[in-house]
């Protein structure tokens, strides 16, 4: 196949606005480039930092208008709530303690949300987010970036419609090396806030890492997890959260897992990798190449299915971007759900109806969800990695 894919012509009349992201930042760039790569929404406002001098640098390098950039989020949310032509959705890309206030706040403005992981730091939290979205009839995404590779979701097609059997066992891991040394004792500003509980929350490595096999592992498979095992380990001199962690897991209906997310195994990069074995079939993804997966069959040779090469489910063949060969990586998936995601609310605005394939991208219910898994996981480890029952999920 040598076919392109024309970029997706977008709706100019979306507009949004950032919290968060300012110079320093790493994940808000991600997301602005995310969201222009399809025109998909024009970024209008911003409050980029606490400091309100990094907010005015970094929007007047973007070229945004002064007087959209504000000192608080407070500010923005309200003055943004006053404008006729007032943002359409907010992207919440703030230290995770601060998503609960801010995306708050944005729904009783009326604002459509994008937040990133993890969606808050408590559970009765995220269900009151998700509980407010569905009153006010809002739309939030949860950037869980990964699920929009091309290749997951042809995973998660052929899984659906039975080609692996009845699922057996799901090893999944995410092994990354950046916090092998004190890092956070340089001063860093990623590590700071992540190996702080008043900021990340109850854990770091799988809050951070570890959640993305929680979702990654539910999208492809469709398993809930009945009930879960973890260790959680502290490497790192003078750490209190967690840098490694094991987990068993017990998934409704039988099937069994394991799943190991670490930020002190060196040598590896951003090694996160799922494999799920089933009764008649088997496949292997791996996120640094993520163009490709490998399926193993019981009665015919093992194949290595290429993205845009490859015949690939419709749902999953509509992501593809740009012939076979030429690698779509990690900024192709995040604009990936910010393509679906501008996609639907650009039809909810102009009053049309909305369908599955439309909101095919990480809701806040997988937010309420993988939060849950990071408490029961603090909750196992933290009394001698006994088995707990994920209990209250959706």
């Amino acid at each position: 196949m040598i076919e392109g894919k024309d970029s997706a012509p977008g709706v100019k009349s979306l507009t949004c606005g950032m919290i968060g992201g300012g110079q320093g930042a790493f994940i808000g760039d991600v997301h602005r480039k995310a969201v222009a790569m399809d025109r998909g929404a024009v970024l209008s406002a911003g409050c980029f930092s606490q400091d309100a001098d990094n907010t005015l640098r970094t929007g007047l390098l973007l070229g945004l208008d002064r007087d959209r950039l504000y000192r608080t989020y407070g500010d923005l949310l309200e003055g943004e709530a006053k404008r006729e032509d007032r943002i359409d959705f907010v992207i919440i890309v703030t230290p995770n303690h601060t998503h609960f206030p801010i995306a708050e706040l944005a729904l009783q403005k009326g604002f459509h949300v994008v937040c990133d992981k993890p969606l808050t730091t408590d559970s009765r939290e995220a269900q009151k987010l998700a509980d407010m979205s569905r009153e006010k009839d809002l739309l939030f995404c949860v950037t869980y970036a990964y699920a929009g590779y091309p290749m997951v979701k042809h995973i998660r097609d052929i899984i659906a419609r039975g080609d692996l059997g009845e699922i057996r066992f799901v090893q999944a891991e995410y092994p990354q090396d950046w916090l092998a040394t004190p890092l956070e004792k340089t001063g860093q500003k990623q590590s700071l806030w992540r190996t702080d509980p008043a900021r990340a929350g109850l854990s770091n490595c799988v809050g951070d890492i570890g959640s993305h096999i929680e979702n990654m592992v539910t999208v492809m498979t469709g398993l809930s997890i009945h009930s879960l095992c973890a260790r959680l380990d502290i490497f790192g001199e003078d750490r209190v959260l967690d840098d490694n962690a094991s987990i068993l897991v017990n998934y409704e209906g039988g099937a069994k897992g394991l799943y190991w997310s670490s930020q002190i195994a060196v040598g590896n990069d951003n090694g996160f990798r799922v494999r799920i074995f089933g009764t008649r079939a088997s496949v292997d993804w791996n996120q640094e190449q993520p163009n490709y997966c490998r399926m193993g069959f019981i009665d015919k040779p093992t194949e290595i299915l290429s993205r845009g090469r490859d015949d690939l489910t419709p749902s999953a063949a509509r992501y593809i971007r740009i012939p076979s060969g030429h690698p779509e990586g990690y900024y192709e998936a995040f604009a990936n759900i910010y393509a679906t995601f501008t996609g639907a609310l650009a039809k909810k605005k102009a009053g049309e109806p909305l369908c599955a394939a439309d909101l095919d991208f990480p809701d806040v219910d997988e937010g309420v969800r993988g939060v849950r898994y990071i408490e029961k996981c603090v909750e196992s480890s933290k009394k001698g990695s006994v088995w707990v029952e994920l209990t209250g999920k959706k």
